[in-house]
């Protein structure tokens, strides 16, 4: 990928930025090389007399702890992997503004997210079925794409494909106190599980994680070792897409202008009859696929117009729809049991876990944030489970700061179904100017009920008598809180993301006038550009949101190279 780079690189050195020569010229553009936009680069230059053109704002993935999986720690927050947005006050947490980590590297989020491996539930896709029409959407048929680019730890069945380029394990450590909280949580009534992606995902077990060999498995490694190699392709990192080029009249998007080395350079996309002509894909996620449409004249008339920026195409539902998952997180002490806690917090324990990791490629620098799942009801009258708990043998103050000194486990809770929609919008025409990100969590009364009642059934999973023998005390938000009022504001005072930002350019009928892509991702009113990515989510998955983007690009490759 480097060489790959340097050709780039090379080729456009003193080139002629408004040249139409065949070296600038590509048959596909894509716009960020994340979780959908690597696999749409393997996948479209299968075709070698197809030009392909990937593109970056971040650097490439030769950082080590992008590849350790503990190393989540160092790439959050840190120029170097994240674009480190923050939310705009949030009323309903109480006014704070929270980070909004998302991914500034080749591999985009999957080179910093949580590594779980999760498809949703069977439920999500009929929602999308429902909302675009299409029945292609559905859960058999994003079964099937699942499947195709799937290397599953267990052999091939009717769940899970072998071969693929995604590699997905079973986790490399397990800790006691993790096996006692599964334990609490099936006498509370919640199944025991060893595999959350069948469409129904009730229960209670480990998480399956994106990673090989004990380390970190991003869509670069996956997608792109051996394609970066194929000479149809070029790949160029920290370039700063500013706008796309659309032709006023006809709204053909024919390329794109990016920002590198200081120098504003064009790229464009072949010509040919209406069947063959390039395509530009945007793969830049559910915040930088909005800056670059709203920088281009593609959104809301009245909010392009604020900013001085020609509107090319009316479209209300860019940067709409916001959804994301909030977590609750709950801290309880234990006692007479070891959590990492006290494991890390001294040099010997420091020094075991190093050495393990070293030669074992196992223990704690191997685990994936969380590491026990479990999908319960937060109340009877829901269809599927609406929460997903993320339980993990640690506890820390907020995200960055040291662990706790005393033993403890935190169980975050979140609800997979959240009625409460936000918006992000750019505010500038600076390309390097952070958008408004406002999430808008907790707005509605469900979505109150629902946190209320969670915090409530944590407690009873906990207070049941697998947990009796190590004294669990609830640390935060602490056993005061008991109304729905208190815990309704409690929920406000620690609830956090957990970085599942989707549907701000999503999918939808003709009739639907917030849908900003049709069923086949394609921009209403423009024509050759097309947007790949979580943004095209309808409605939000019930679970962790990274192979379900991987499963959307998996669509595009089908829909681009049939044609």
């Amino acid at each position: 990928m480097v060489n790959n780079e340097r050709k780039a690189s090379n080729v456009y050195k003193n080139r002629d930025m408004n040249s139409d020569s065949p070296q600038n010229t590509y048959d596909y553009i894509i716009i960020g090389a994340g979780s959908a936009g690597c696999m749409l680069a393997k996948r479209l230059t299968e075709n070698p007399a197809k030009r392909v053109l990937l593109i970056e704002a971040g650097k490439n993935d030769n950082y080590i702890w992008i590849h350790v999986p503990v190393g989540y720690l160092y790439c959050i927050d840190n120029p170097r992997a994240d674009w480190r947005f923050k939310t705009a006050a949030e009323r309903g947490l109480n006014g704070r503004s929270l980070l909004y980590p998302r991914g500034r590297v080749m591999g985009g989020c999957s080179s910093i997210n949580g590594m779980i491996y999760m498809r949703g539930q069977e439920g999500d896709y009929a929602t999308w079925v429902q909302a675009t029409g299409d029945d292609s959407w559905s859960w058999e048929h994003a079964l099937r794409r699942y499947k195709a680019f799937e290397d599953y730890h267990g052999a091939a069945n009717q769940w899970h494909g072998k071969g693929g380029e995604w590699t997905v394990s079973k986790q490399r450590l397990r800790w006691p106190i993790m096996d006692i909280f599964k334990d609490a949580a099936i006498e509370a009534g919640i199944p025991a599980s060893d595999d959350f992606n069948q469409g129904d995902n009730f229960g209670v077990g480990y998480f399956d994680v994106s990673q090989r060999k004990g380390w970190r498995l991003n869509t670069s490694k996956a997608f792109l070792h051996d394609t970066a190699k194929r000479s149809n392709l070029t790949v160029i990192t920290e370039a700063m897409v500013n706008k796309l080029l659309i032709h006023p009249d006809s709204k053909d998007c024919y390329g794109l202008q990016y920002f590198k080395d200081g120098k504003m350079v064009e790229v464009l996309c072949s010509k040919g009859n209406a069947a063959n002509q390039g395509e530009v894909i945007l793969s830049a996620g559910s915040i930088g696929s909005v800056q670059i449409l709203e920088r281009s004249g593609v959104g809301s008339a009245t909010h392009l117009s604020g900013l001085g920026i020609p509107v090319i195409a009316d479209l209300p539902g860019v940067g709409e729809n916001l959804q994301d998952h909030l977590q609750l997180r709950m801290i309880y002490k234990v006692r007479g049991i070891q959590t990492l806690n006290t494991r890390a917090n001294s040099l010997l324990g420091k020094l075991m876990i190093g050495m393990e990791y070293v030669f074992k490629r196992s223990g704690p620098m191997s685990m994936a944030p969380s590491q026990l799942g479990a999908f319960a009801y937060s109340s009877p009258d829901q269809k599927s489970a609406n929460l997903e708990y993320h339980v993990q043998p640690l506890s820390l103050e907020k995200f960055g700061e040291n662990l706790h000194s005393f033993n403890a486990i935190t169980a975050s809770v979140c609800n997979l179904r959240p009625t409460s929609r936000g918006s992000v919008h750019i505010n500038s025409i600076d390309p390097e100017a952070p958008p408004v990100i406002a999430p808008n969590y907790l707005s509605t009364d469900e979505d109150r009920k629902v946190a209320a009642d969670s915090l409530r059934l944590t407690r009873k999973i906990v207070e049941g008598s697998a947990l009796k023998p190590y004294m669990p005390d609830e640390y935060k938000p602490g056993k005061q809180y008991q109304s729905d009022e208190e815990l309704i504001k409690v929920a406000g005072d620690i609830g956090t993301t957990i970085f599942h930002p989707v549907g701000t350019c999503k999918m939808g009928r003709d009739d639907d006038p917030m849908a900003v892509l049709d069923s086949q991702l394609r921009v209403r009113g423009i024509h050759h550009l097309r947007v790949v990515d979580a943004s095209a989510m309808p409605v939000i998955t019930s679970g962790n949101t990274a192979a379900p983007t991987m499963m959307i690009a998996q669509r595009a490759a089908e829909l681009l190279t049939s044609e």
